[in-house]
């Protein structure tokens, strides 16, 4: 604990040489990065709140520049109204972590999971991911993000020995694989590729930030739908869930021809994880029948 405590102080020495770490905190929720808030004294007396992103060992593995593509796409998101952490500094060097992290804005606000308005919830969720799906693409260069497309034709072809069987792993790849990848009808944009209640954080009510950016990709709005339809019957749901579609539908002018396959694509993300994810078997049981849910009327509106 000394060691990490004296690279922090070491790290905020090299961003403010004047400055001084008064306190850092673990924050809780992720599960694929590292995630410390730092309390820094400016050289004038004045606190300031920051956030350091160290990437996990599985995302540096698939993107060694996860780092530098996060800290370029917060950016980017300050320019053109999504509200995002601004990013402050990057460190690629080695120097005092071992691996390259970013260190962002702290955003006061709080992850919800009990809303005491859950429509009011609900509604803003759909309108925020709206939004960022309508950014105009030709105020970014998003060129340095995967595409979507691309990253589920990989998981498909990574065809694991063993099939999570009991979430119907093998039912949807020899769906998926045997129509992949469905004729694209809608514009490619910008998603943030994990919007879910645990990646947004609220204040009094109101939606304050969007966080957790480095699985952003590009490509059919209908995959980041899909993947935050799961996430909202999880949390939610049914009700919730068909509540969050209809909003988005309503304010979103697309082609939803194709939603069941990326319903599906959505749902091939839990496998061999989903106890990892859930944290207990209450939760894990609750999460597998939704799960089951979720995966039957995508087929069913395949099969109309």
């Amino acid at each position: 604990m000394i060691e990490i405590d004296l690279r922090f102080k070491q790290l905020v020495q090299k961003m403010y040489p004047q400055g001084k770490l008064l306190r850092a905190w673990e924050l809780k929720g992720g599960v694929s990065a590292q995630v410390t808030a730092l309390e820094i004294e400016r050289s004038g007396g004045q606190t300031e709140k920051l956030v350091v992103r160290q990437h996990g060992v599985v995302d540096l593995r698939h993107n060694p520049q996860i780092a530098a593509a996060e800290y370029k796409l917060l950016e980017i998101l300050q320019t053109v109204g999504v509200p995002a952490p601004a990013p402050y500094y990057l460190d690629q060097s080695g120097e005092i972590f071992s691996t390259p992290y970013v260190v962002i804005e702290f955003i006061e606000g709080k992850t919800e999971f009990v809303p005491a308005d859950l429509d009011n919830f609900i509604v803003q969720l759909a309108a925020q991911l709206s939004e960022i799906h309508r950014v105009d693409r030709a105020k970014m260069d998003l060129a340095f993000l995967p595409d979507i497309e691309k990253l589920v034709t990989g998981r498909l072809q990574a065809r694991p020995a063993r099939l999570d069987d009991s979430l119907a792993e093998g039912l949807i790849r020899d769906s998926l694989e045997a129509a992949w990848p469905p004729v694209q009808s809608n514009k490619s944009c910008l998603l943030h590729g994990d919007f879910w209640p645990g990646n947004i954080l609220w204040q009094d009510e109101r939606l304050a930030a969007v966080i957790d950016w480095e699985d952003a990709a590009t490509g059919d709005p209908l995959a980041d739908l899909a993947n935050s339809r799961l996430e909202i019957l999880w949390a939610f749901g049914v009700e919730a869930l068909d509540n969050f579609t209809q909003y988005y539908k309503s304010i979103t002018a697309l082609d939803y021809t194709n939603l069941p396959y990326w319903d599906l694509g959505a749902a091939l993300r839990p496998a061999h994880k989903i106890g990892e994810w859930a944290g207990d078997a209450l939760t894990e049981k609750r999460m597998r029948e939704r799960h089951k849910y979720f995966v039957t009327q995508a087929f069913e509106k395949l099969s109309v």
